[in-house]
């Protein structure tokens, strides 16, 4: 199971269900797989660097630098040798709790 621009996505042998929502998808993965199956979905979280985290924010670059040097945006996950990357719903939460503070709607 995994997420596509369209949602998500999972696959039993050839047979595949897409739907919208990570719910949805492991249902219909359940129905495929009767009622019987033992289902074993394994959570991998999407990451996200700088140039991701700054569109998800409606930033530049610069400013979640900033926020990270200061200490107010998440901790990341990760410090690579490319730069540090966060999980998608990390930045996404920080997002929606920032823009509820502020009175605003975050970009997509």
């Amino acid at each position: 199971m995994r997420r596509v621009p369209t949602g998500w996505t999972g696959r039993i042998g050839d047979r595949e269900v897409r739907t919208r929502t990570r719910a949805g998808c492991l249902s219909g993965l359940r129905r495929l797989a009767g009622p019987d199956a033992v289902l074993t979905v394994e959570v991998t979280p999407e990451l996200v660097g700088v140039s991701e985290a700054a569109k998800i924010m409606g930033w530049d670059r610069r400013r979640v630098v900033t926020y990270v040097d200061r200490g107010a945006f998440p901790e990341p996950a990760a410090m690579l040798a490319s730069g540090r990357v966060w999980r998608l719903e990390d930045v996404e939460a920080f997002a929606r709790d920032r823009a509820r503070r502020k009175g605003r709607r975050i970009r997509r």
